[in-house]
């Protein structure tokens, strides 16, 4: 499918003919980089070398100098056994690596374990602007506003200090249950997942001190590997999307407090949704555009409208990644806060009943066993029967929180209790709070690891005790199993079950 004309017209008045026409070459014929990003709580290897590439298939590179295919095999030259992957670092993100081909993630067990995540190389560039905006320190808080499927809120949670707590919210319900997923997997206790509207969390008054918006677009930065985006954009489209744009960003400003900040960031090219959006925040609502430093090496556009602003373009035939605009505004006062005239969609009335009907069972004493640091939590007992784990620091805003949005994963889900019987949570056994020594673990080879990611029945070793056991790959968790000796039942959840087999 070719691009459709009228983007054609309007790229080219932006950016001149000649960029225009690299940037429309890239888009129709480039080749898509493929990158991931290491989770350091759960991989220590910086290279990533347990990628590997299939007998017969030969690398392929991004488009972009930094990254090298030298040294790779041919298809001709291909060993009988797998080879490693070519892995270069993404200059921007000191997680992230370009690989030189792009292997079957699905059947990798450390994929499921979030030892990584794989990660369009461009949208790492969040981590520039956490660094210009916290140069020596960190937020307490802060909101990932549309943040599914969990690229950008992954990272957010690496860069964010290890006691601030991080909501990730998605208002679609089902984009919201893969945020979860992905979250869930990448294993950090000071998390929260939300399925709200982003006018809900206007009524938490300057309750962020960061605030992520990777607004809904007209995607134009996803033609090459999206064909739909292409048949889906027109001017209307683009202008549809500068108004929702508009829309958010006065609705979430009240819970930014002064002197927080708000990471603007779209997969567009276009002004109305990049440039214009920035001056409208500024003039508006009372925001400060502030630069990050770049390394002089990394070919990102700045401006593309004349007027000197301090944003970030990468465009696909200039740097190795798809499409991304950025910008980085301060909330400089109260004053300019727009009120967008919406009521918040609450649903306090429902959640309060709840509250009320819920337990208050005192908690298990194992739980102190099960968790690290296990006073650092409040323990509570939800209305369906799951003990969840908040950390204690964070537990009366989470509870603020749940009056104004519906929450899918607060903190650390331990067990869930059916009748007499307390079954552990897989979301406990892939959190990092998990005390290592709480549970017998079973080393699964990673044919075994693959049956049991397609939550299939498995014989354990005779040694293994009965009970209980924690399914590991390489050391990295990946969820229970109930051992009941003449076989194991699979607790992994069926809604992640790995559907994908081998060739």
């Amino acid at each position: 499918m070719m691009l459709p004309e009228a983007f054609v017209t309007r790229l080219r008045a932006l950016l001149g003919p000649a960029e225009a026409s690299a940037l429309c070459l890239a888009l129709t014929e480039g080749d898509t980089p493929v990158s991931v990003r290491r989770n350091p709580a759960k991989c220590a290897d910086e290279e990533l070398r347990f990628f590997a590439v299939p007998t017969g298939v030969s690398p392929t590179s991004p488009t972009a100098p930094e990254v090298s295919t030298e040294c790779a095999p041919t298809a001709a030259e291909a060993p009988t056994t797998p080879a490693p992957l070519l892995a270069t670092p993404v200059p921007w993100c000191a997680y992230g690596r370009y690989l030189s081909a792009r292997p079957a993630f699905a059947l990798d067990p450390r994929w499921h374990a979030g030892a990584y995540y794989v990660q369009e190389a461009a949208s790492m560039f969040v981590v520039a602007a956490y660094r210009a905006a916290f140069p020596d320190g960190g937020p307490q808080r802060a909101l990932d506003l549309c943040a599914a499927p969990g690229g950008k809120s992954t990272l957010w949670r690496t860069l964010l200090p290890d006691d601030a707590l991080l909501v990730a919210n998605e208002p679609v319900k089902a984009r919201a249950n893969i945020l979860a997923e992905n979250l869930i997997k990448w294993g950090h206790p000071n998390t929260v997942v939300a399925n709200a509207y982003p006018a809900d969390f206007g009524g938490l008054s300057e309750s962020f001190d960061l605030i992520a918006t990777d607004v809904p677009c007209s995607g134009e930065g996803m033609f090459r590997k999206d064909l739909q985006a292409r048949a889906e954009w027109s001017p209307e489209a683009v202008a549809h999307c500068a108004e929702r744009q508009r829309e958010i960003l006065r609705d979430v400003w009240p819970a930014l407090r002064p002197g927080g900040f708000l990471v603007y960031s779209t997969c567009t090219f276009n002004r109305e949704e990049n440039e214009d959006m920035v001056v409208f925040a500024c003039e508006e609502l009372g925001a400060e555009l502030i630069s990050i430093p770049l390394d002089a090496s990394w070919p990102i556009a700045g401006d593309t409208t004349g007027r000197d602003l301090s944003v970030y373009h990468f465009f696909p035939h200039r740097t190795a990644g798809e499409g991304l605009f950025l910008a980085l505004l301060r909330k400089t006062s109260d004053e300019g806060e727009a009120d967008s005239g919406a009521v918040p969609k609450t649903r306090r009335a429902d959640r309060d009943k709840r509250r009320k009907a819920a337990k208050t069972e005192a908690p298990p004493r194992e739980f102190k066993t099960w968790l690290c640091e296990s006073e650092a939590f409040a323990l509570r007992l939800l209305p369906d029967g799951r003990w969840n784990a908040v950390p204690r620091a964070h537990a009366d805003f989470v509870e603020r929180l749940a009056g104004v949005a519906r929450l899918l994963v607060s903190g650390v889900t331990l067990a869930e209790r059916k009748g007499q019987k307390l079954i552990p949570h897989t979301a406990l056994a892939l959190s990092t709070a998990l005390a290592p020594e709480a549970f017998p673990t079973v080393a699964l080879s990673a044919a075994e690891a693959r049956s049991f990611l397609r939550r299939e029945a498995m014989v354990l070793p005779a040694d293994v005790p009965h009970g209980y056991v924690l399914a590991t790959f390489e050391g990295l968790p990946l969820g229970w199993l109930n051992n009941l000796g003449s076989r194991a039942n699979n607790l992994y959840p069926a809604e992640w079950r790995l559907r994908l087999t081998e060739a």
